[in-house]
């Protein structure tokens, strides 16, 4: 009995010794394993490089050899239109470049308008008159809203059901030049085509929206909308 006394008494005494010297700083604290509390992370986050160290996934670069990237950017744009979404549109606008907006096939910098992403998005409540060219025959300025401009030399008809759709393929061409690829030499360009709308017309309505695009970011943003149709 009082044998295991005298031990229990010295076990106090070395317990209270010992932590003593750890918070005085003369035994160090033994060090957790952090990388055994790690939540797992799923290997298909990361790349390892050569000496085994994880980094940030890479983004692929875009291939603008591939036609679907291209076609589903469009697509986007129509819908935007059809649904008057100006805001939506706006954000696939090139940030630095804007969007230049053609009336009649040949894109002339002088004449041609171009808007910002800020402008586009607020194009349904600017009420300003604009000039955006000239009248086809007459050669009087076209002058309008952005809303009525987009009406009438946008989305004139519902290109989301055009009957012909080409890429960097002009579909047909009348008495105006076709200058988009010069124009655009680092773009590409989808074009939407109705041969004709009133069949009594016997095609003299016929009607084109090209939609040009040119990479930044790793993606393809809308830099054009060339309006075409028959012309005098």
């Amino acid at each position: 009995m009082k044998r295991a006394v005298v031990m229990s008494s010295l076990a106090l005494v070395c317990g209270l010794l010992l932590g003593w010297l750890v918070g005085s700083g003369f035994l160090p604290v033994a060090q957790t394993n952090a990388s055994a509390i790690s939540p797992a992370v799923s290997p298909g986050l990361l790349t390892n490089n050569r000496y085994g160290a994880s980094t940030s996934p890479v983004e692929e670069p875009l291939d603008t050899e591939d036609n679907t990237p291209l076609l589903d950017r469009a697509g986007q744009v129509l819908e935007a239109l059809k649904e008057k979404n100006y805001a939506a549109l706006s954000r696939l606008v090139h940030p630095e470049l804007g969007v230049t907006l053609t009336p009649y096939s040949t894109v002339d910098p002088a004449c041609d308008n171009v808007l910002t992403q800020a402008e586009v998005a607020r194009l349904s409540t600017d009420d300003e008159v604009y000039t955006w060219g000239l009248y086809d025959g007459s050669g009087e300025p076209i002058r309008c809203t952005g809303q009525e401009y987009f009406d009438r030399y946008v989305f004139n008809v519902d290109y989301t059901e055009a009957p012909q759709v080409g890429i960097d393929t002009i579909l047909i061409s009348g008495n105006a030049l076709e200058n988009v690829e010069a124009a655009y030499e680092n773009g590409r360009f989808v074009e939407y085509h109705f041969p004709g709308i009133d069949p009594a017309r016997e095609g003299f309505d016929w009607c084109s929206l090209k939609l040009v695009f040119e990479v930044w970011n790793n993606d393809w943003y809308l830099v054009g909308m060339i309006h075409s149709e028959w012309t005098v």
